[in-house]
């Protein structure tokens, strides 16, 4: 459904995406068909310019043709009558040579009429050439024009036709997904039915519960008011004695997180030792070898006070362990009954005293090799580093060791802190870890580059090198295991506030240690009573067994912790079994070893006392060969025990032999070594049980987050589902929009089609104008 529903928004957003794209476009698109408007407005009126000049030109054109023609007879009049006179002439040239002046007179007037009339003929050929050029520029101009616009038009034609192709596929996918959404709106709707009826079942469930428990209640009621005749749950003081509800669920959780605890303590103080081992170390290595050369007595001080670290910090370890013992599945923890708190809270003040008293030194020391002559400036800020870190590092105990010591508190002096400061005590102390664990990586930075500097000083030898490589591991170990109780405790911070405030039904917490002891006796005395009440059949299941089967029965959980328990009680008694096996064979093997030694013994004596009589001489020989023959035998052949603890050779040579003490000693030391590996073993196989545990308790929070998340998600699903419809009529709207936009442009392209046929129709015939003109005056 998540998937379905991020699918649908992905493609929503891509719809929403072209449709800026589109509206962009489309703004384009007006903007250019509203410039080619104009463009075609201002080309009309420019051609309407043009055939008022072209219609003038005609005219002017018409009115010269015309005077040429009248010109034209008058030439042809002046003609004739010149062929008259001179035929006249002839007759009498009296009378031509009187009107030879007057003819004259005539002829000037005449040719003055010609020039003029051909002057005139030319500037009118000159502006028809001139008016013949610009129609052909226009017109070459019109037709560059009209290119350009059929190219525009086309490409708009292209974009309307992609802009349609997608819109139709838009609109198909649209459809699709509205079929999908229909078809799981009819499940949902089935869901939704399903769930009404079901609410409608446990309503009417909820009802008659309230019906029975009110009866119940009613019944309880007067038996209380009838029987009970003192309420000591009134009083705090009195309430406090009473013993509370056994949450048996908690006290395992607890010791759950207690064994967790205590196994990140172990981390923490195995990487505390090497990392103080390996400083004495490093501090009678650099920046003076104590092999070679005396060191400073501030590091001989140093050197002194770290190697005794054991004793303060081992003491961390076993004071977590003992609390970790404290907690049981039969007691009832909270912090006034966890008394091993305050004997953790010792331990670490004594380790606390213990860093602040080898801090001083430890300063001192690194400012001293920054004073040495082989401190290079980088290998000074380094040092300065770790100087300011240490500070911290101490400083941070101190804050652990002073929130530890609140929560020991209501153990030995409630009074000391208030119920409703311990979630402000807990979170202070998981902010603690976790500055413990930046410093420490803080740390584990600046010591490695302080190493990595120092493997480049000349006079660096092996022996440095691996000690800083064996510091560098310990840091890593320190700053691992500090990570770990850092994400422990503030994984588990909720539980701890929750679970430590157990206390007496109808109080809020048990007032003093004083009250809490005595409960716990009362507790130990109830359930001595109640075991003491139970009598078993013969016949019948024990009523224990019984619990237990149905605990198993009820709570998986439950049941692989008994079984786990079987197992190792069976181990247990396995591994006592084969202990009493070696050591019963061991014991044959010895009584074996004496055995042979007292036959050598009687065989001797019994080689002294062969010359008393000639039976016994020719008896007793044989008797000894035999006894010699399988003694050798014995002594040569080695006795092999094969166990569980291994695999033991024991030659029984009397010269070569161990005497009775020495072997018992190295049966002993065998013994103990197998005992130690099998110890190892069981604790690696409890470390990994823990963790498995763990991860199951972490598998089953993420189940519980993987169900809120998918509650959520069905609430997105819905919301989606609304906003798809929305986006559906969105859509819906602006297809229509655009389908109205597209038909619009549609029409203006076909108008603007029929102007552009238009205008290349009267071009034509400018066109067949001009040429019919240019050819009348080429004729004239």
């Amino acid at each position: 459904m998540a998937a379905a529903a991020a699918e649908l928004q992905g493609k929503y957003q891509k719809l929403a995406q072209e449709y800026s794209k589109l509206r962009a476009q489309n703004q384009v698109l007006k903007k250019g068909v509203v410039d080619e408007q104009a463009n075609s407005a201002s080309l009309k009126e420019q051609l309407k310019m043009k055939d008022q000049s072209l219609r003038k030109l005609q005219q002017e054109m018409d009115s010269l043709t015309f005077r040429n023609q009248q010109l034209a007879k008058r030439v042809e009049l002046l003609q004739d009558e010149l062929a008259l006179s001179e035929a006249r002439g002839k007759k009498n040239k009296k009378s031509v040579e009187s009107s030879s002046h007057l003819s004259q007179e005539q002829k000037s007037v005449f040719n003055e009429d010609l020039q003029k009339k051909i002057e005139e003929n030319e500037r009118l050929h000159i502006l028809f050439f001139e008016a013949d050029e610009q129609h052909k520029r226009l017109e070459a101009e019109l037709r560059s024009r009209l290119e350009v616009l059929e190219m525009d038009a086309a490409e708009h034609q292209a974009v309307v036709d992609s802009l349609t192709k997608k819109y139709t596929e838009t609109i198909e996918k649209l459809q699709n997904d509205k079929a999908k959404l229909e078809i799981k709106s009819q499940t949902l709707e089935r869901e939704a039915k399903d769930c009404r009826l079901r609410t409608e079942e446990c309503q009417q469930q909820l009802k008659n519960l309230q019906a029975a428990l009110g009866s119940r209640l009613e019944e309880s009621l007067c038996i209380i008011n009838e029987k009970v005749p003192f309420n000591d749950t009134r009083s705090t003081r009195y309430n406090a004695l009473n013993v509370p509800l056994h949450n048996r669920r908690n006290q395992l959780k607890l010791r759950d997180l207690a064994g967790q605890a205590m196994a990140f303590v172990q981390e923490l103080v195995t990487a505390l030792l090497n990392f103080h081992t390996y400083t004495e170390q490093k501090v009678q290595i650099f920046p003076v070898d104590s092999a070679t050369d005396t060191i400073s007595p501030l590091n001989q001080k140093f050197s002194q006070y770290l190697h005794e670290n054991a004793s303060y910090v081992r003491p961390l370890e076993e004071g977590m362990l003992h609390l970790f013992e404290s907690i049981t599945e039969d007691t009832v923890t909270g912090l006034e009954t966890t008394v091993k708190l305050k004997a953790f809270s010792e331990h670490l003040a004594s380790y606390l005293g213990f860093l602040r008293k080898i801090l001083p030194y430890q300063l001192k020391s690194l400012e001293e090799e920054c004073e040495s002559s082989l401190c290079t400036a980088a290998l000074r800020a380094r040092n300065m580093e770790l100087h300011r870190d240490m500070k911290r590092l101490t400083a941070v105990f101190e804050k652990l060791h002073t929130y530890i010591s609140l929560l020991a508190l209501p153990s030995t002096r409630p009074e000391g802190i208030l119920r409703t400061n311990y979630d402000f005590v807990f979170t202070n102390i998981a902010a603690s870890l976790h500055g413990f664990h930046d410093i420490l990586k803080d740390i584990s930075k600046h010591y490695s580059q302080k190493a990595a500097l120092e493997q480049e000083v000349p006079t660096a030898t092996q022996k440095l090198i691996t000690t800083n490589d064996c510091i560098l591991s310990s840091v890593a170990a320190l700053t691992n295991g500090a990570g770990k109780m850092a994400s422990f405790f503030s994984n588990n911070l909720d539980h701890f506030t929750t679970s430590l405030s157990y206390g007496p039904k109808g109080g809020a917490e048990f007032i003093s240690p004083l009250s809490a002891e005595c409960m716990l006796q009362y507790k130990k005395k109830a359930a001595a009573y109640m075991k003491s009440l139970k009598k078993p059949c013969a016949d019948s299941v024990p009523y224990e067994e019984a619990l237990s089967n149905r605990r198993v029965l009820l709570s998986s959980t439950e049941s692989r912790e008994g079984l786990a328990q079987q197992v190792q009680q069976s181990l247990e008694k396995i591994a006592k079994l084969e202990q009493e096996k070696e050591h019963w064979m061991l014991e044959a093997q010895l009584a074996k070893i004496k055995l042979e030694k007292e036959n050598q013994k009687l065989k001797n004596s019994l080689t002294g006392h062969l010359t008393e009589t000639i039976q016994e001489r020719s008896v007793l020989p044989n008797i000894a060969e035999q006894k010699k023959e399988t003694t050798e035998k014995s002594l040569k052949e080695p006795i092999k025990s094969t166990s569980l603890i291994g695999m033991l050779t024991v030659t029984t040579d009397n010269e070569k032999a161990p005497d009775v003490e020495s072997r018992e000693d190295l049966i002993k030391t065998h013994y103990m070594a197998r005992i130690a590996e099998l110890t190892s073993h069981l604790q690696l196989a409890d470390s990994k049980s823990v963790h498995f545990h763990a991860e199951c308790r972490a598998l089953a929070k993420r189940l519980s987050l993987a169900e809120k998340s998918k509650e959520s998600l069905t609430e997105e699903l819905k919301l989606a589902s609304q906003n798809i419809t929305r986006l559906q009529d969105e859509l819906m709207t602006t297809k229509r929009s655009y389908e109205d936009q597209l038909s619009m442009m549609s029409d203006h392209l076909c108008s603007m089609n029929e102007t552009l046929t238009k205008q290349r129709e009267e071009i034509d015939t400018l066109k067949m104008t001009s040429k019919g003109n240019s050819k009348k005056n080429k004729n004239r």
